[in-house]
């Protein structure tokens, strides 16, 4: 999926806020600010101005700016050189720039319903 074919149908423009539980099919995009317990869209990109404190939900995550919580993505996460994530992470797809501090956990797995661990002891022995 590339970034081109996605629309953010939805903007949360610089120097503003929105506070609260967001849900919306289509794409959003954030140069400003937004909190909230969940942000559930098919696409997220938050721009270089862009602050978020909340977990999100997405089929992809494109992250500029600033991140506080967790990201869980069903195709991909790209972390541009400019983003600051504090969270963690589980996608099948990891993109990171370099530039790009970051402190959570990673899980990649292409299935969420397999143990990673119990399919990498799998392959281990054979």
């Amino acid at each position: 999926m590339a970034t081109k074919d996605v629309v953010y149908n939805t903007v949360i423009g610089e120097g503003s806020v929105f506070e609260g539980k967001f849900m919306v099919d289509g794409g959003i995009r954030i140069d400003g600010k937004f909190e909230g317990e969940v942000l559930k869209v098919s696409h997220v990109m938050i721009g270089v101005k862009g602050r978020v404190k909340s977990n999100i939900s997405a089929l992809s995550v494109i992250v500029e700016g600033v991140l506080i919580g967790n990201i869980d993505a069903k195709v991909r996460v790209m972390l541009l050189p400019t983003s600051r994530v504090y969270g963690d992470i589980t996608t099948p797809e990891l993109i990171v720039h370099q530039g790009v501090i970051f402190e959570g956990k990673i899980k990649i797995v292409p299935d969420k319903s397999i143990s990673v661990r119990e399919e990498v002891e799998r392959i281990y022995r054979g």
